[in-house]
C-alpha cells in the first residue's frame, strides 16, 4: 500500500505530541511515530499510542439521540437540531437570554472555542459561558497576568528545560500526566542540572528528583514564602534585577519575612534543612526555573500560591533571563488556546478582556455587530454549573463531562438533571451526555482539521486524516446550523481555515495575537509561537548587560529581516514585560489555611490527581481495552501507619467521606503518601467518583475550585473482591 500517512497531533494533553496517522491494509488506521516534532521526538505514551481506537464506530456516537419517554433514541440531524433551536428559543423568550448557558472544553480546537464564544454572545446574547479549563490552570493564568502582564503557560520552549541549572517542579507529575516530557527533566540531570519536586506524594516524578519536598496539601503558599524568606536572609536576592526590572519588592519582602523557616516547617511538615537545601540548589546556578501545575493552582488560594512562587523567581532574577523563569504546565490539550479566544466568561478573542471598551469595539467590528450588543462577563465554570436549573434553565455543552470532572460532582449532577433542557455535543456518550435531552455526535481529532495551542504557546495544525462515520458532523457544522435556525445566517462558517482567518483578525493587536499565523505556516514550520503579529516588529537590542552571548546561543530567537513575516515568539520577556512600565510586579501574599481544615469528624486530607493510563474524566480512555487493563478503576492510597490505625489491609474496600458525599474504592497501601493524607484518582464515575468529595470553595481571583485539598475520614468496609 502507498504510504499516505498524515502528520498530526495527539488528542490528549497539552504536550500535543506529534504523530502520524497511517491507514491499515485491513481497514482502519494506526498511530505511528513522528520524530520530526521537537516536543516528543516520536515518543508517545499509551494514551497517544492507542488514540486511534476511539475512532472506531463501536466505541463512539454515530447518530444524534433525542429523549423520548425518558430514553435516548436515535434521530436524524434535522430533528435534533430543530429541537435544540426550538427549546433554546422558548427558554430565552420566557426567561431572557441569560437563562441560556454554554459550557465548553479545553479540548476544543481554537476554531471551535472561538466560534462557541461568538455563538454565545452574538446568537444567544448570553453572558453565561465558561469552560472546563477554568478547572485547569486559571490560577496560574491570573497570577502570571498579575505579575508579568501576560499569561502564556510556558514563556519559553520545553527545549530550554534541559539547559537550565535547576528546576523546581511544584505539584506536577509529568511521568504519569505527560510521560514524553519526562525526558526533558532526565536530560536536565544528565547535563548537570538539578531537579526539585514539590508534591505530597512520592510520585514516579518525585523518584527522579535530587530533592523531594512533601508538604501537607494546601500549604504550597507557605512553602514558597519560607523559601523566599531564606533567600532574603541568606543574601541571595538579585538586587540589580529587582531594581531595574521589577516593582513592589519592599511589600513582598516584608510579607515573606513573616514566614520564618521553623514556622513554615510547622505548617508544611517540610523540615528546615530541606528548605535550606532547596534554596541552595535553586540559587547556586546562573539559570533556574519554577514550573507549577495543578497542585498549587487548584486551591482556594491558588492565585496567591502561584504568585508566591513567581515572587521567588523575581527575587532571584529569573524571569526574562535566558533559560530561566516561571512557567505553568498546562493540562488539557488546548487549555491554552481554549481560554484565549472567547469561551471563558470574561474573555474575548486574542485574550482581550470582555469589559474593556476598546476590546469590545475591535471584536464587534470583526463580527459586524454593535459593541453595546455584546453581553458583559458571566459566571465562572462552577458558579455557572451551580446556577443550572434556577437562573440558567437551558445549557448547550460541548466537549466536557462535569458529572465526573466538576467539584462536588453529585450536586453538579443534580443541577444538570434539574435543567429545563440540556443539549450535549460529544464524541462518546459520556456520563453527562446520558442526562441530555439531545446528544449530537461530533467529529474528533483525526476526523477534522483545526489548530490547538500547546503548553509552550506553540500554535499547531491538526490535520484531518480519516473520514468520519456518515452520521457524524463537526462542531462548526452544529453551530452554523443552530445559528441559522436562531436567525443568524451569516458569520458561522463550517470551514476551519475560514474560521481561523476570522480568528486572526479578531486576535490582531491583542495579547494573544495570532494575526501573522496561517495554516500554511503551521504546516511548514511545525507550529508558530504566539504572539505573532501580521507585521514584523523590530527586536529591542538593549537587553540586560552580560546576556548577549546567552541570547545568541538560543535557537530560533525572534529576529526577522525587515519585511519578512514575523517569526513568532518562542521566548517572552527577554527585553521587557508587557506591563505599562515594562516591569514585572511583585505581589505581597501571606499564608492562609485551606478552606476546609481537618477536625475531629474529618481528620484527614484528601488530594486528587491522575494516573498514566487514563485521562481527565476518562470518557474516552475508559473505552480503550489496553488502558483499562492497566488502570481498571479507582483506588485510595493510604500510608501504612494510617492503614494500621484504621485496620485496613491492601485491597480492602474503604469509604472516603467528606461533607459533600462518599466514595468507595479499594485501599492501596503505600509509603508514597503522607500519613495525614489520602489520594484518589478522579477518572471514574459511580461509587468511586473522587469529585463527589472535593470542595467547590473558589479562589477569589481565578474562581478555581479547591480540588487539591479537603477534609475527609476513611471507613473500612471489609475485604475487596
Amino acid at each position: 500500500m502507498e504510504n499516505t500517512s498524515t502528520p498530526t497531533h495527539c488528542p490528549y494533553c497539552a504536550l500535543q505530541c506529534g504523530m502520524n496517522i497511517a491507514p491499515l491494509p485491513q481497514g482502519g488506521v494506526e498511530v505511528t511515530e513522528r520524530p520530526d516534532f521537537p516536543v516528543n521526538r516520536g515518543a508517545l505514551c499509551g494514551k497517544g499510542r492507542t488514540a486511534a481506537e476511539v475512532l472506531s464506530p463501536a466505541l463512539r456516537l454515530t447518530a444524534p439521540l433525542v429523549r423520548e419517554g425518558g430514553r435516548l433514541v436515535e434521530a436524524g440531524w434535522t430533528e435534533a437540531l430543530d429541537r435544540i433551536a426550538e427549546r433554546l428559543s422558548a427558554v430565552r423568550e420566557r426567561y431572557g437570554a441569560d437563562a441560556l448557558g454554554v459550557f465548553g472544553g479545553g479540548g476544543l480546537t481554537n476554531e471551535k472555542a472561538y466560534t462557541l464564544g461568538k455563538f454565545a454572545r452574538v446568537v444567544l446574547g448570553t453572558s453565561q459561558i465558561d469552560y472546563n479549563g477554568r478547572f485547569c490552570m486559571s490560577s496560574a493564568a491570573a497570577a502570571g497576568t498579575r505579575a508579568f502582564g501576560l499569561d502564556r503557560g510556558l514563556p519559553f520552549p520545553l527545549e530550554d528545560v534541559p539547559k537550565t541549572g535547576c528546576v523546581i517542579l511544584v505539584g506536577s507529575n509529568p511521568a504519569e500526566t505527560m510521560p514524553p516530557s519526562l525526558r526533558f527533566f532526565t536530560e536536565l540531570r544528565d547535563n548537570g542540572g538539578t531537579l526539585i519536586v514539590v508534591d505530597p506524594r512520592r510520585t514516579r516524578t518525585a523518584e527522579q528528583a535530587d530533592l523531594h519536598l512533601a508538604p501537607r496539601p494546601g500549604t504550597d503558599l507557605a512553602l514558597a514564602l519560607g523559601l523566599l524568606h531564606l533567600v532574603v536572609a541568606e543574601g541571595r536576592t538579585d538586587e540589580e534585577y529587582i531594581r531595574e526590572r521589577t516593582t513592589g519588592w519592599e511589600e513582598a519582602r516584608a510579607a515573606a519575612m513573616a514566614h520564618w523557616p521553623e514556622y513554615v516547617e510547622r505548617i508544611t511538615g517540610v523540615p528546615v534543612p530541606q528548605l535550606r537545601e532547596a534554596v541552595r540548589m535553586f540559587c547556586a546556578p546562573k539559570s533556574a526555573m519554577v514550573l507549577t501545575a495543578r497542585g498549587p493552582e487548584q486551591q482556594s488560594k491558588g492565585t496567591d500560591t502561584v504568585g508566591a512562587w513567581i515572587n521567588l523567581c523575581l527575587a532571584t532574577g529569573r524571569p526574562g533571563r535566558p533559560l530561566s523563569g516561571y512557567g505553568c504546565l498546562t493540562g488539557q490539550g488546548n487549555g491554552q488556546g481554549g481560554r484565549e479566544h472567547g469561551q471563558k466568561a470574561d474573555q474575548l478573542p486574542g485574550y482581550r478582556k470582555l469589559d474593556d471598551p476598546a476590546a469590545r469595539r475591535h471584536v464587534a467590528g470583526v463580527w459586524g455587530v454593535d459593541p453595546d450588543s455584546l453581553p458583559g462577563p458571566g459566571r465562572s465554570a462552577y458558579e455557572l454549573l451551580d446556577a443550572l436549573g434556577t437562573d440558567v434553565r437551558a445549557l448547550l455543552l460541548m466537549g466536557s463531562n462535569p458529572v465526573v470532572s466538576a467539584p462536588r460532582a453529585a450536586h453538579v449532577e443534580q443541577r444538570l438533571r434539574s435543567l429545563d433542557f440540556l443539549a450535549v455535543a460529544d464524541v462518546v456518550l459520556s456520563e453527562t451526555a446520558e442526562l441530555a435531552d439531545v446528544v449530537l455526535p461530533v467529529t474528533q481529532w483525526a476526523e477534522e482539521t483545526g489548530t490547538t495551542t500547546s503548553l509552550e504557546g506553540r500554535v499547531l495544525l491538526r490535520r484531518q486524516a480519516v473520514t468520519p462515520p456518515p452520521g457524524v458532523r463537526s462542531d462548526l457544522y452544529v453551530l452554523h446550523e443552530l445559528a441559522a435556525r436562531l436567525g443568524v445566517e451569516k458569520g458561522f462558517p463550517t470551514d476551519p481555515e475560514e474560521v481561523f482567518g476570522e480568528l486572526r483578525r479578531a486576535s490582531a493587536g491583542g495579547p494573544a495575537d495570532y494575526s501573522g499565523i496561517t495554516y500554511r505556516r503551521l504546516a511548514e514550520e511545525n507550529g508558530v509561537f504566539w504572539p505573532c503579529p501580521e507585521q514584523p516588529e523590530p527586536r529591542d537590542t538593549d537587553a540586560a548587560d552580560g546576556e548577549d552571548a546567552a541570547l545568541d546561543a538560543l535557537p530560533d530567537d525572534p529576529a526577522a529581516d525587515a519585511g519578512a513575516a514575523h517569526p513568532g515568539t518562542p521566548r517572552l520577556f527577554l527585553d521587557r514585560f508587557p506591563t505599562p512600565d515594562g516591569r514585572a510586579r511583585f505581589v505581597p501574599v501571606v499564608h492562609r489555611p485551606t478552606a476546609e481544615e481537618p477536625d475531629a469528624a474529618y481528620p484527614l486530607l484528601l488530594t486528587t490527581g491522575r494516573v498514566v493510563s487514563q485521562y481527565q474524566s476518562g470518557a474516552q480512555t475508559r473505552r480503550v481495552a489496553e488502558l483499562n487493563a492497566a488502570a481498571p478503576g479507582p483506588f485510595v492510597e493510604l500510608h501504612p501507619r494510617l492503614a494500621a490505625r484504621l485496620g485496613a489491609a491492601d485491597g480492602d474496600r474503604v469509604a472516603v467521606v467528606s461533607r459533600r458525599g462518599r466514595a468507595v474504592a479499594p485501599a492501596r497501601i503505600t509509603t508514597a503518601i503522607r500519613p495525614d493524607t489520602v489520594f484518589m484518582p478522579f477518572h471514574w464515575p459511580g461509587e468511586g467518583r473522587a469529585n463527589t468529595l472535593t470542595n467547590p470553595a473558589l479562589d477569589p481571583t481565578s474562581r478555581m475550585p479547591e480540588f487539591k485539598s479537603c477534609a475527609v475520614r476513611v471507613e473500612v468496609l471489609g475485604p475487596g473482591e
